[in-house]
């Protein structure tokens, strides 16, 4: 049989929506990554420079310095307090929530109950109300709970994430209840079932809910910033946005540790980024 060979046209055409398809991406990619590249640029100027020019995306090779980087790291500040309190948080927050949102997620898609689809309803409208009509709410909730400045107190309002229970329940309606019958029939109970029968299957989906829910809790700021009081019990945002004042500006390690925050993220997504992809994509075939 023939080879079919396209028109010579209709190639070149393609050839260059593909040239113009990079072209774009190219340039959205150069957009996003400007105020990452101004942040680190400025974080090698000194503070006279940073308070005269500002961030931008110029870099005088002369008057490259990494003294910032040296406060950070000599300094006395309270930075590296707050940074492991932050890992401390995301990384606890992060496990808990994937756990009960997996498992609420697991009844939802596996069970029958009554009440249930009223339930999942109410799951959706949680996800599309924001979360400051929420947070006023929420806020004489941790304080009749005597949680006020107390890490409890930030990660008890994200342990059932709305999204990541949507998430969950779309993926495992993928998974063949044949699955939960076997183990059954083998003597497994029903925490057995999801522990060490579902569990294992949803790894991708986990690994892709991690990378969200890490980013969300390294990244939040206006409601660890109601719950927290002490300085020393600050996470990352918090602390890095106290140094700003009325009565003065810490640029040096403001800026720095800006740069060095970043860093956590990077290692998660990259070290996650085959599951995630493998998990935003599983399920969207059935068969």
């Amino acid at each position: 049989m023939a080879k079919y060979n396209p028109p010579i046209s209709f190639r070149n055409q393609r050839r260059i929506t593909g040239m113009l398809l990079v072209a774009f991406f190219i340039v959205l990619v150069a957009i996003f990554l400007a105020p990452f590249i101004s942040i680190i640029f400025t974080s090698l100027k000194n503070s006279s420079l940073i308070i005269s020019k500002g961030f931008n995306l110029n870099i005088d090779l002369k008057s490259i310095t990494f003294d910032n980087y040296e406060f950070v790291f000599t300094g006395d500040h309270y930075y590296f307090r707050w940074f492991a309190n932050s890992i401390v948080l995301t990384f606890v927050q992060t496990v808990l929530t994937l756990f009960v949102s997996a498992w609420v997620g697991y009844g939802f898609a596996m069970y029958s109950f009554k009440g249930k689809n009223i339930l999942f309803v109410c799951v959706l409208i949680v996800m599309m109300i924001p979360f400051e009509i929420l947070m006023l709410p929420l806020y004489r909730e941790i304080i009749a709970l005597n949680l006020i400045d107390t890490y409890w107190g930030i990660m008890l309002p994200y342990l059932a994430n709305p999204i990541a229970v949507f998430f969950f329940s779309q993926y495992l309606k993928g998974i063949p209840k044949e699955l939960l019958d076997s183990g059954r029939i083998d003597g497994c109970s029903e925490y057995g079932i999801f522990l060490r029968l579902v569990l294992p299957i949803m790894k991708p989906a986990l690994a892709a809910m991690a990378i969200f829910i890490g980013m969300t809790s390294w990244n939040n700021y206006l409601w660890p910033m109601l719950v927290l009081k002490t300085s020393e019990k600050f996470t990352l945002p918090i602390g890095l946005s106290s140094l700003l004042g009325v009565y003065g500006n810490n640029y040096k390690l403001l800026i720095a540790g800006s740069v060095l925050s970043v860093v956590p993220i990077v290692i998660l997504f990259i070290s996650a980024q085959k599951f995630f992809i493998e998990g935003m994509t599983a399920g969207s075939v059935k068969g």
